[in-house]
Parts: structure tokens; sequence; C-alpha cells
């Protein structure tokens, strides 16, 4: 990807948009109470609620640059010309475990929003990058610490 391009779905944007903005207008607002608080105890030097939540504010300074940097650079992937005939970013995929005669349903996404515990799997993922371009009946191998998983792709649905 070019000059740090970030590929999101409109969900993902609009996720990490409202994290952005929780972080900027609710959470800044509870740390700075919170450092206010801690300063009222007296000597900073070995005051650690002071230390913590300087800590914790300076992970939140860095969390919001990344997320404007993200936004800044974001792709958003228009889900309204989805061709299904073919997976692509955007794509929900349902794919059987060969081996296992398991069914199994992953959305495709960019990496900036992939999260296994939701079924969301990012094309730069060995499976994710497996699956990008092909169509449904296809064959895809990947290689998992376990060994070969091959996986039959069922069917392609729209986001």
């Amino acid at each position: 990807m070019a000059n740090d391009q970030v590929i999101l779905t409109k969900e993902g944007l609009d996720k990490l948009q409202a994290e952005l903005d929780d972080l900027k207008y609710v959470k800044r607002k509870e740390l700075a109470a919170r450092i206010k608080l801690a300063i009222s105890y007296g000597d900073l030097k070995e005051n650690s609620e002071y230390h913590s939540a300087k800590d914790d504010q300076a992970f939140m300074e860095t969390r919001i640059l990344v997320l404007e940097k993200m936004l800044r650079n974001a792709k958003v992937v228009d889900e309204g010309d989805m061709d299904n005939s073919h997976v692509h970013v955007g794509s929900t995929v349902v794919l059987n475990d060969i081996e296992f005669d398991e069914r199994i349903e992953y959305r495709i996404v960019g990496p900036a929003e992939a999260d296994v515990n939701e079924s969301k799997i990012s094309y730069e993922s060995p499976l994710g990058k497996e699956l990008i371009g092909k169509r449904v009946g296809d064959i895809v191998s990947v290689e998992a610490p376990v060994g070969t998983v091959k996986y039959e792709l069922l069917e392609i649905k729209a986001g």
C-alpha cells in the first residue's frame, strides 16, 4: 500500500471515528480530572496516582495520534459497488474446512479493523491473502502451525 493507506469498510471507519471521539471528548476530560486530583495529593515525586495518570495520558495521546493518521489515510471500500462473483475487501465468505467438514464464516476487512472474535480477518492475513479474488467452489490452502489447512469457498456475500 502506498503512503500508509488504510483500507476500511464503512463500519470500520465509523468504529474508529467513534473511538477517536470518545478519547478526545470524554476520556481526555476524565484523565484531566484524575491528574488534577492526583496533584492535590501533593509531592509529585512519590505520587503513584499522578504517575499512573500521566502514563495513561501518554498512551491515550499516542492512540489519538494513531487514529487521526489512520482516518486521514483511510480509503473506504464502497460496498454498494460490490461484485459477489469473487472475494474482495468487504466480502463475507462462507468456507468449509475440508479436513473437519466444518463451516466457518469470515468478513474480509482491512488490518485496522480485523478481529477474529468478531469473525473479521484482514486481507493481509494468510487466509485473507489466499481468499482475495477467489470464486465460489475454489479451494484455498493456508499454512498454519498445525500444517496445511484446506478450505472450500462455499458462498460469497456482500458485507
